[in-house]
């Protein structure tokens, strides 16, 4: 018992880099752009067009940079996702390769924030500058962030947080319950094949949904929402499946609760 339990503090750290790191993107994401701190793009007059941004090589190096950065993030999170790595990590680290590969995640994209470069002479896709826009665009992306990153916790936390994370395999290894998943069905299985990123919509609302899209914003949200359809594979039978959970759970929440008077 004693060996497994010095499983407990390496998922644990998995864990609570993942959840900071997951902090730092709403930060990133969602406050950096709509409440300030590193502008998106610079004064109207410092900016440039889209011909002269192409023979800037400042921009151009700042956007090579950043395309680097992200393909450096999804390379590393498609790679360690394919069934020929899984197999090689759980033959190295047993009941920790769900753990292994949260936290290289969420190395790799502290990497993408920490060195992330703003092109502030870039030239931008849309800006609410004149009155009313100005004050009610940036309200309004505000809103939809706050219902987008709620909506985004709730399905994690109906999809297994905790097995997502890598902490349930752990905790199944120490009381030699074997893996989670192999008590899961067979269409939960299917589905989580074809399933890789659960919150597909909500992370797309807060990659386009901003007051001034600038040029790296538009890198940023054109490459991950390329990355997010490509990693999707949903049919028919993934939808019913899906429909029934939801009228399942629906149901059980409308249930009267034990000892409830009618």
């Amino acid at each position: 018992m004693a060996p497994a339990l010095l499983l407990v503090p390496a998922a644990l750290a998995s864990f609570i880099l993942a959840f900071g790191t997951g902090v730092e993107f709403v930060r990133f994401t969602s406050l950096r752009p709509l409440l300030g701190g590193i502008p998106d793009s610079g004064s109207p007059d410092a900016r440039q067009g889209w011909l002269a941004a192409l023979k800037d090589r400042s921009v151009l190096a700042s956007l090579a940079w950043d395309l680097g950065l992200l393909l450096l993030f999804i390379g590393q999170h498609s790679l360690m996702a394919t069934e020929t790595v899984k197999a090689w990590t759980s033959q190295y680290f047993g009941v920790l390769q769900r753990s292994l590969y949260v936290a290289c995640t969420a190395l790799a994209l502290q990497l993408v924030m920490r060195y992330w470069e703003p092109v502030p002479r870039g030239p931008v896709l849309w800006e609410a500058r004149a009155e009313p826009w100005a004050t009610w665009v940036p309200l309004l992306c505000f809103v939809l962030h706050i219902i987008s990153w709620l909506l985004i916790f709730s399905i994690l936390l109906v999809f297994d947080y905790a097995e997502l994370m890598g902490l349930k395999q752990v905790y199944y290894h120490v009381l030699g319950l074997g893996e989670p998943l192999a008590l899961k069905s067979p269409r939960a299985l299917r589905l989580f094949s074809h399933l890789r990123h659960p919150v597909c919509v909500e992370l797309l609302t807060v990659l386009w949904v901003v007051p001034t899209l600038g040029t790296d914003r538009l890198l940023l949200a054109l490459l991950l929402t390329l990355y997010l359809g490509l990693a999707h594979g949903l049919d028919q039978q993934d939808l019913r499946y899906l429909r029934a959970q939801l009228q399942r759970k629906l149901h059980l929440l409308s249930r009267p609760q034990d000892g409830e008077t009618e």
